[in-house]
């Protein structure tokens, strides 16, 4: 049976219904069909359209930096993709960013995100089964997950973590050597898990530039499954360390089964040790943010979780103090006594930090930065940015490409 004797529009419109997913037909790069049961006013696959019609296989899976994943499933000149969704809600935040690299406009970022939150979360094995009976149908092939390839997002994140020289080294011995890789021995473990407690990612980088070849011990016959159960371990020490270290429960643990979900997916080494390697430098690039001052309270760990939760937002300290259960004058007092900065100040501190992220990282506007960190106008963002960096954010930019 052949996707031509077959009425496309049709059957994905009733995947759509029946998933609660958004659905694409294409012929090539043509979009002959999109169809969503939740309106969006933006489709976000715009933000990783390149990535996903790159995948070669008939049937394929796209994991995004945020656990969200697509679907892919061609025949012919045809190609099905259904997502975005994923195991569990985006938070807040999370969908602000990706409006923001959709470059969604600003009188439309609510309806955008609440058009997220509407999409169905559906647990990675029901995608999978709606992928494989697609399959057959177009393709007439009995496909098993073993048999799908997984393509991430985290691949360029990675390169913007490590030098060059660093990520080749890192790859090279990788795949040339399948005891080079992250493991549960004592001493690699309590070195990991201090880089991560403490968020030094300098440290980590320069850890993983000599990384020592050890031995895990045996956790699982097959070799595949022996690196997923040591991927599973030390996703669950690093998480531990984290929350230590001052991030928020629920995000390290959610992060936490999104990463061994994702792993469990994989089917090759290398993709495995890549991928427990992003693990490693995320929730270490996440305690870094929660500990820019030395040795911060924690109120001052409150603090910047909640800023980190809403960048996109204006904030206001009542708000901060209304979360933390605390007087708006008490945590105006006690912030200042404790670190020596006003929290207005502290507030903008972190947003700049931020925005020096997305001016060296992203190709996005000054306009659409300064719209997605919470400013009010241009201007606005102009004299905060330069108060606190410095220099304006164009000259930072320019500075920094």
């Amino acid at each position: 049976m052949r996707a031509k004797n077959i009425d496309l529009q049709y059957l994905c419109t009733a995947i759509g219904n029946l998933s609660g997913i958004p659905i694409r037909l294409y012929r090539g790069r043509e979009l002959l069909l999109y169809y969503s049961v939740s309106p969006l006013p933006k489709d976000p696959i715009c933000v990783y359209f390149d990535q996903i019609m790159a995948i070669k296989d008939r049937v394929g899976y796209f994991m995004t930096q945020h656990f969200n994943y697509y679907g892919v499933v061609t025949s012919g000149a045809m190609r099905v993709v259904l997502g975005p969704s994923r195991q569990t809600t985006a938070n807040e935040q999370e969908l602000r960013e990706l409006a923001f690299r959709a470059d969604v406009p600003k009188e439309q970022i609510n309806e955008f995100v609440l058009g997220m939150k509407n999409i169905v979360s559906m647990p990675l094995g029901s995608i999978i089964q709606i992928l494989l009976t697609l399959n057959h149908v177009l393709n007439g092939e009995k496909l098993s997950l073993a048999d799908i390839t997984v393509y991430d997002g985290d691949r360029e994140r990675l390169k913007e973590l490590l030098s060059r020289e660093q990520l080749k080294e890192t790859e090279k011995r990788s795949m040339s050597d399948e005891a080079n890789r992250f493991n549960n021995s004592l001493a690699t473990e309590q070195t990991i898990l201090t880089i991560v407690r403490h968020g030094d990612t300098a440290a980590l980088k320069k850890w993983l530039a000599d990384a020592p070849a050890v031995n895990s011990g045996i956790l699982a016959k097959e070799l595949i499954r022996q690196q997923k159960n040591t991927f599973i371990v030390t996703a669950t020490l690093v998480c531990r360390a984290a929350i230590r270290g001052g991030v928020d429960m629920q995000d390290a643990l959610s992060m936490s089964d999104s990463y061994i979900q994702k792993c469990e997916l994989l089917q090759d080494l290398p993709s495995i040790t890549h991928l427990l390697f992003r693990m490693v430098f995320d929730y270490t690039e996440r305690v870094e943010k929660m500990r820019r001052n030395a040795a911060p309270s924690q109120l001052v760990f409150d603090v910047r979780n909640y800023i980190l939760h809403h960048l996109s937002e204006p904030i206001r300290t009542s708000a901060i103090a209304e979360t933390l259960f605390i007087s708006r004058s008490k945590l105006s007092s006690k912030f200042k006594s404790e670190t020596g900065e006003n929290l207005s100040d502290f507030i903008l501190r972190e947003k700049t930090e931020e925005a020096k992220y997305l001016l060296r990282y992203t190709d996005k506007t000054l306009v659409s930065i300064g719209t997605y960190l919470g400013f009010s106008s241009q201007s606005h963002f102009t004299r905060t940015f330069k108060k606190y960096a410095g220099l304006t954010p164009a000259e930072y930019r320019e500075r920094n490409q």
